[in-house]
């Protein structure tokens, strides 16, 4: 037995997967967080179900990859109920949705997600009455808290076993008379794909034929040729007697009867100021709003420096220890020696290098997610970008690389067009992920300060912002602006921030340390076989461009496997963890700063190729080598005259 979570973004439909199935999935406060969908195992009393976490969808109807792949799950016929999550804050527009699902005439539950914002905001839903006005189940839900989480669950447990399908809406008679004529021309090939190809029912795959549905009628011209013609002659009639596009006048029609739903049902009384509404004043002020920004970034470093630096020096001062006792166990300058001292620098690299800084900032990170601290960043960034040529919903991409660059990148799904795609893409690989946080705290923070950490990221921003007006220039297409939810501010759960920062490390644990550690290995090899030098010259063009030693020209090299290798692999080959003794403030500077956009890791590299092609993700990876190029050669002149 299957469910599947539907619902539009912001509503609350991944912290309710995450309440029942543990952090499986990714809770972000944007549009396309979730853009393939995950299912886990859950048990529910009596049985064992699968739960399905679909991509949030504001209509089933859009051309967005997101909203058609969450319509093909829901055509299929491997869903046993549909969990629509509901915003009650924001019922009607949420209502609209709902009345999309209803046309498919699966079984179906409502959870009325948020109802203790909908009572802070002075609304009282009438649920028995909405539950009766759309005949299925309608129960209140609080996700984040995980209130009436266990009655919506065994609810839809019985709604499926008993596969009672609901009533779809009835629209327009001039609306019905045309959903009547389609079924009436092609009743029968709608009957054959039932059983074959299309487990719509008839009802349902005549309104999205009636929306022009492209691979609807594709699968319906299988078994009847004709069908499209009739289509567009019923199509046409439609459009003819109102004006407007049958597709339109369907949307129309669905907010025309939410908006009706939700004014029945709710008793609006005084909505109560708090200061959620005057901190929104401040922080989203066209002038406060970048002054407190710049204040909370700054404030979220110094905490991570903080803390890792704490952590870091006692773990490497016990490393040092365990490696000098090896060294005087087996020697130096032998083969098992050199692998030995390779595999303890890998794995002191993730101790004591990584992981200190890695896990108070995703700690800090989902805080800020889960405040709903980011998607403001997100309207005050646009607001700058934009002006610049960056396209709108690019910010999206660019919040998530800050956790990681392959989400960010599936997340430019959103985006209906391949040029915004590309653009998109191609700046979000520049965004420090955490994986380059290592390098940007175990260098620059660590040695020359927090602040100067800061810099790093606010000229990350500017370069990303310049690099998308040129790239503008080249696709001179109108990017439009951004239109973004913003999502109320809760005060976050211990649990939910630990699971979500926990399900980062791991994913760091279990994919990222081994490679740390091999890499280790396999350049103590290469060192003891004298076969580095090799290596140093192929890169050393870049070394001496931007005045680095050659032996970096390695760690540079394999830090395209994973970026985390070009610090942990840096002790290596310079033959010391002290980095302010082996490297100047400037070089440190500018190893970091080319480390920050140069090419994006392999898992990145795989995403592109799967999203843009190969011929595109080329165009990144020499885009990106030559941003790294020039925005290094910046910082070495920059650090030279401060530092």
């Amino acid at each position: 037995m299957r469910f599947a979570l539907v619902g539009q973004p912001n509503c609350g439909k991944s912290t309710l997967f995450n309440q029942v199935a543990g952090y499986r999935a990714e809770t972000g406060n944007f549009a396309g967080t979730t853009v393939t969908f995950t299912e886990s195992k859950v048990r529910v009393p009596g049985d064992v179900v699968n739960i399905v976490d679909l991509p949030g969808t504001y209509t089933l109807a859009g051309a967005s990859p997101a909203e058609r792949e969450t319509f093909r799950y829901l055509a299929s016929r491997e869903v046993d109920a549909i969990i629509n999550v509901v915003d009650a804050s924001h019922l009607a527009h949420g209502l609209s949705l709902t009345l999309e699902l209803l046309e498919l005439q699966r079984p179906i539950v409502i959870a009325l997600n948020m109802m203790d914002e909908a009572l802070r905001l002075g609304m009282r839903i009438n649920g028995p009455g909405l539950e009766q006005a759309l005949g299925v189940p309608v129960l209140p839900l609080v996700a984040s808290r995980g209130r009436g989480v266990k009655e919506l669950f065994t609810k839809t447990y019985a709604v499926a076993r008993s596969g009672a399908a609901p009533r779809r809406p009835v629209y327009a008679p001039d609306i019905e008379a045309a959903i009547q004529s389609l079924l009436a021309h092609v009743n029968g090939a709608l009957s054959n794909n039932a059983d074959r190809h299309h487990p719509l029912k008839p009802e349902a795959t005549a309104i999205k034929l009636l929306e022009l549905d492209n691979d609807v009628i594709a699968q319906i011209e299988q078994t009847a040729p004709g069908a499209r013609a009739l289509v567009k002659s019923t199509v046409e009639q439609l459009e003819h007697s109102r004006g407007q596009t049958a597709a339109w006048l369907m949307s129309a029609e669905r907010q025309r009867q939410a908006q009706d739903l939700a004014h029945a049902v709710i008793q609006q009384g005084v909505r109560r100021f708090s200061w959620r509404d005057r901190l929104d004043d401040a922080l989203l002020h066209p002038i406060l709003g970048y002054v407190a920004f710049v204040v909370i970034m700054l404030a979220f470093f110094q905490i991570i420096y903080g803390v890792g630096s704490v952590l870091e020096q006692p773990v490497l001062a016990l490393f040092e220890q365990i490696t000098g006792a090896v060294s005087d166990a087996l020697g130096t300058g032998n083969l098992a020696a050199e692998l030995v001292m390779g595999l303890l620098q890998g794995v002191s690299g993730g101790v004591a290098i990584v992981l200190p800084y890695l896990a108070p900032f995703l700690i800090g990170l989902g805080i800020l997610e889960d405040v709903g601290y980011l998607p403001r960043v997100a309207f005050l960034m646009d607001a700058l970008m934009h002006r610049l040529g960056l396209h709108g919903k690019a910010i999206v991409p660019f919040i998530l690389g800050y956790g990681c660059n392959i989400p960010a990148v599936m997340s430019t799904r959103i985006l209906e067009e391949p040029k915004d795609r590309f653009l998109a893409a191609a700046l979000s690989t520049m965004v420090p992920c955490a994986a380059r946080l290592a390098v940007v705290f175990g260098l620059v923070a660590f040695y020359l300060g927090p602040a100067l950490a800061l810099v790093i990221y606010v000229f990350n921003l500017f370069v990303i912002a310049v690099t998308g007006r040129v790239l503008s220039r080249f696709l001179p297409e109108d990017s439009p602006g951004l239109i973004l939810e913003m999502p109320v501010y809760r005060v976050p759960t211990a649990r939910a921030v630990t699971q979500k920062a926990w399900f980062r490390i791991r994913e760091f644990i279990v994919e990222a340390w081994p490679i740390l550690i091999a890499g280790s290995v396999v350049l103590a090899l290469l060192n003891y076989l004298e076969w580095t030098r090799y290596l140093n010259m192929l890169v050393w063009p870049i070394t001496w461009a931007l005045g680095l030693p050659g032996e970096v020209g390695t760690p540079l090299l394999f830090g395209i496997l994973r970026k985390e290798l070009s610090l942990v692999m840096l002790a290596q080959a310079l033959g010391s963890s002290d980095f302010g003794a082996a490297l100047t403030s400037n070089q440190m500077m500018t190893f970091t700063v080319f480390v920050v956009f140069y090419v994006p890791c392999l898992g990145t590299l795989a995403v592109l190729m799967r999203e843009l092609g190969r011929r595109y993700t080329a165009y990144i990876v020499t885009l990106t080598i030559g941003v790294a190029l020039v925005a290094a050669l910046v910082a070495r002149l920059f650090s030279a005259l401060i530092l």
